[in-house]
């Protein structure tokens, strides 16, 4: 039998490296469970990641609607207050002091969103649009006690 050519001598294994290099192999042995375990952590970190990206941008998504529903029910109690202010103001002939409140009240509560609203909890947030609700519909109650006793008061 002829010598194996110099080139591949190197690769054959000698009687003493032969049990290293079987370990070496069998320890690089793909198995049947092997590949589907490393396919299925390649697909679960991204998988992972896009929910996580996906649940951020949804708080985030909440966090902005809360906000903007804030911004809007601060808007709309503002133009009641400014009504209540002129329809008070046509009926009695001077300020209220209750409408000043009320209106300095809301600034104070715009300097906090300007300050606080992009960090604060959606549940704060909704809480104080619950409360601005609330006074608004204090507002247009007290209104429609004004016109009411517009509408009954005998013309001058």
């Amino acid at each position: 039998m002829s010598n194996p050519s110099p080139c591949f001598a190197d690769d054959l294994p000698t009687a003493g490296t032969r049990g290293r290099l079987s370990a070496r192999v069998r320890d690089r042995r793909v198995t049947a469970f092997s590949l589907p375990a490393a396919t299925l952590a390649f697909l679960a970190v991204p998988a992972i990641a896009l929910i996580i990206v996906w649940r951020l941008s949804r708080r985030h998504g909440s966090r902005e609607r809360a906000y903007t529903r804030l911004l809007d029910a601060a808007d709309a109690l503002e133009a009641r207050l400014r009504v209540a202010r002129t329809e008070i103001e046509a009926m009695t002939g001077g300020e209220d002091e209750t409408v000043l409140t009320a209106l300095q009240e809301m600034l104070r509560q715009r300097l906090w969103l300007r300050e606080h609203g992009a960090t604060a909890p959606v549940k704060q947030l909704d809480a104080m649009r619950a409360s601005i609700d609330q006074a608004r519909d204090r507002i247009d109650q007290q209104l429609t006690l004004v016109q009411r006793a517009r509408g009954s008061a005998p013309d001058a």
